[in-house]
């Protein structure tokens, strides 16, 4: 809402005309409305470029970005950082059954769950295909593993349905390491998370694995 006033008859000058005054107000909304807009397509176009489109969740590129950064403010503040790599158990078995449009809905609505469930500073990615990495500023290793059960369980509850056909139950897998004890830089950590990852679905999926201590 654009509001304009004024001050009255000054030393009696004259007031500008009633048409005069409209179009000053007109000219000043129209250029309050171009600016806003040019703000909206510039908040549009940077979201689209760190957002993955399917489901809503940070891209791959801004995940790295940001675990990089986070690394760097965790060492300088000696605060705990971890990061999970969480994987939709069967997820082939879901598109060879229902297709690929249902497997597409099933990734917007773990999308959709993960956005709910993370903190404020939480940064929920898509990794790629079934595959996805929750950064967690400040979590300690043991605050992550049972926020990781946390997200276990609630992908269980997930009722996705496609076409009108239940998708029935989904399940998810995930590996959980620690900055500096599992990796120092961010391509270890996620390696060192995804090695992780591999042992929970080796162990029967449905799980959650803490990466194992470097010897």
């Amino acid at each position: 809402m654009l509001c304009l006033t004024r001050p009255g008859t000054i030393e009696g000058t004259l007031l500008p005309q009633l048409e005069t005054r409209k179009m000053v107000a007109s000219t000043l909304g129209e250029q309050a409305a171009l600016a806003l807009a040019n703000l909206r397509l510039r908040e549009t176009l940077r979201s689209q470029s760190v957002r993955d489109p399917l489901t809503g969740l940070f891209n791959r590129r801004y995940m790295e970005e940001t675990l990089e950064r986070e690394i760097r403010r965790a060492e300088r503040s000696g605060r705990p950082l971890t990061v999970m790599m969480l994987d939709l158990d069967h997820f082939k078995q879901f598109n060879d059954t229902f297709g690929h449009s249902a497997g597409d809905a099933l990734l917007r609505e773990l999308g959709t769950m993960l956005r709910a469930n993370v903190r404020a500073g939480d940064i929920a990615c898509r990794f790629g295909g079934e595959e996805f990495v929750l950064i967690l500023p400040e979590a300690a290793l043991d605050c992550a593993r049972t926020r990781a059960e946390e997200f276990r369980e609630a992908a269980k509850h997930l009722h996705v349905s496609h076409l009108g056909e239940s998708l029935g139950l989904v399940t998810v897998s995930l590996g959980v390491a620690a900055f500096p004890e599992h990796g120092k830089s961010g391509e270890a950590l996620l390696e060192t998370a995804d090695a992780a990852l591999y042992r929970a679905k080796s162990e029967g999926r449905d799980r959650v694995v803490v990466a194992a201590s470097p010897r």
